[in-house]
């Protein structure tokens, strides 16, 4: 009896599995306690992580085409030779409402001070790429510090490509001539704009003019002690 027993919940384990997988399957003409080998199966790809040097020989050598996913500012200051460019986001230019009062918030502080656009996602990213690119395709995901690129693969992933690339940490890593660039700047530093590309420059300033008037006192303490005589007290 107890074998009996156990045939019978081997027998019932059995067929769970097997509706368990027949309910997966996409055919309405499946048969029961028959498995159905025509099974609607989506293979996920492995987005392939490389650094600047890698990626320069999956082009070279195994011919990955350039795709890159920046917004145009950055595009136009640098970018390298030969690519393709579609971007992630592209700028918010919508007239309602909320969307004026945040951009106008956006442009007084991150558009002021880093020179960033204010954007939205761009819907057409992926048909764009569709209508260049193959599912088949070897595309190499170009952004300035990484993060759109994984952004950009997981949606041509679920769009069905197989063969990606990104470049980890952007093109904010690449030395000065891994790549053959088109632009007024080096790639590294596409990203750079706004007050902050003169900040350096204010700080080189200020501290050449300290340290002049450092040196002034050291060694000319008498003319120093005149000049402050001299100097209107607030």
């Amino acid at each position: 009896m107890a074998g009996i027993g156990f045939s019978s919940a081997l027998s019932a384990t059995r067929n769970f599995q097997t509706s368990w997988l027949v309910s997966k399957t996409h055919s309405g003409r499946t048969m029961p306690g028959k498995l159905n080998h025509r099974k609607n199966l989506t293979v996920k790809a492995e987005v392939n992580y490389v650094d600047a040097e890698e990626a320069k020989k999956l082009i070279a050598v195994e011919e990955y085409a350039i795709l890159d996913v920046r917004d145009k500012s950055q595009y136009d200051r640098a970018h390298i030779r030969s690519c393709s460019h579609v971007p992630l986001f592209i700028e918010n230019k919508d007239g309602d409402f909320g969307t004026i009062i945040k951009r106008t918030l956006h442009n007084n502080f991150s558009g002021l001070f880093f020179g960033l656009p204010f954007t939205k996602p761009n819907p057409d990213f992926v048909q764009s790429i569709k209508s260049q690119f193959s599912p088949e395709s070897k595309l190499l995901l170009v952004c300035q510090e990484g993060l759109r690129s994984v952004a950009a693969a997981n949606n041509l992933e679920q769009a069905g490509f197989q063969n990606i690339a990104c470049i980890t940490s952007g093109l904010q890593s690449a030395k000065p001539g891994t790549f053959d660039s088109v632009g007024t700047t080096e790639l590294q530093d596409a990203g750079k704009a706004g007050l902050v590309t003169i900040q350096g420059k204010i700080s080189a300033v200020l501290g050449t003019v300290l340290i002049c008037a450092y040196l002034f006192i050291t060694f000319f303490p008498e003319q120093a002690e005149k000049l402050f005589q001299i100097a209107p007290v607030s």
